[in-house]
């Protein structure tokens, strides 16, 4: 695969990375141990050499199983983690609130570096702004990481504009990770322009609408019990039917041009701009290498346009989260 740089920083990934958190929690798709391994693996032969986690994921248990599966091959690949929440041990290690505080920041490196098996994190991220910690605060302590050699890039998720500069006024951010997809195109607005501004890159997760882009969901398809989905404003009954029609106009395009629903998701993002590395997630192989094959469109402009003209078109229904998920997250 080929590669891509995040902005200005000279950090080089795959075109296409791997969104790590479904191989734990989230969509009810977990894979032991064993076999999560063996999908990682299979991720890096297949060419991704950007791997996105968190301790937030599981917790803990998602950076374990991606810090056994690269190791092997651990100076080829550029791991990606977040920090930012506090979690309370009588409650089962539940992620109970965001917290940046500079010295809870300081021991939650250090724990993910032992999860992770390495010496340094390439990418770090602040997982959710903290509206407690000023944003220099926290740009400062992961500058002084970076200084230790802990870290190798800054990087933020979520932000918005005013927190992105006050933090790159303090240390360079290489990436921005937020949602972005012909679903939620949101960062068009104001966050891309800023990003190109500073020459931070962009990494957006849920690039296929958290798998409804794919077209394998419909007005019938149930969610099992502890999918994230099932509490979702967008997946309500009463919105899907109306989502359903951007899907239809994705399913068209896609037929014409001999490509898949997800590959013309994907591929849509990445000709935004060339600093745009989307992080797909899957626990399938081969959903990954049909996420891959979107690396190798060769479609004219006039596609990408028509895609962005038929996603504006439409009244989608539905916010990203419920407001229980906000209150938790810190979004």
């Amino acid at each position: 695969m080929e590669t891509r740089k995040l902005g200005n920083s000279g950090l080089e990934v795959s075109t296409i990375g791997l969104g790590c958190m479904g191989i734990t929690q989230g969509y009810n798709t977990a894979l032991d141990e064993r076999d999560a391994i063996i999908f990682l693996r299979n991720a890096y032969e297949d060419g991704i050499t950007f791997f996105d986690t968190a301790e937030a994921y599981g917790p803990f248990i998602n950076e374990e199983i991606v810090g056994k599966a690269l190791a092997p091959f651990r100076d080829e690949v550029v791991v990606a983690t977040k920090v930012g929440f506090e979690f309370n041990a009588a409650a089962g290690e539940r992620q109970v609130k965001v917290n940046s505080d500079p010295r809870h920041i300081c021991s939650a490196v250090e724990l993910c570096l032992k999860r992770l098996k390495t010496d340094r994190i390439d990418l770090l991220y602040q997982h959710r702004v903290d509206p407690h910690v000023p944003m220099q605060d926290v740009a400062g302590t992961i500058g002084e990481l970076i200084d230790e050699g802990k870290v190798l890039y800054f990087g933020l998720s979520e932000a918005g504009i005013s927190s992105i500069r006050k933090a790159h006024a303090e240390t360079p951010v290489t990436a921005l990770q937020s949602e972005y997809s012909l679903w939620w195109q949101a960062p068009d607005e104001e966050i891309l322009p800023v990003c190109e501004e500073l020459g931070i890159g962009f990494v957006p997760f849920s690039p296929l609408g958290a798998g409804f882009l794919t077209g394998s969901i419909t007005a019938q398809t149930t969610f099992k019990k502890h999918d994230y989905r099932n509490s979702s404003p967008r997946f309500a009954i009463e919105n899907r039917a109306q989502n359903l029609k951007l899907v239809e106009h994705i399913q068209k395009i896609a037929k014409q041009v001999n490509a898949t629903p997800a590959q013309i998701a994907v591929g849509w993002l990445l000709a935004q701009k060339d600093w745009i590395v989307p992080i797909p997630g899957t626990t399938k192989r081969y959903r990954l290498q049909e996420n891959i094959g979107a690396s190798v469109l060769n479609l004219n402009s006039e596609i990408w346009v028509k895609l962005s003209e038929v996603a504006d078109s439409f009244y989608l229904p539905g916010e990203r989260f419920s407001p229980a998920a906000l209150d938790l997250t810190g979004r």
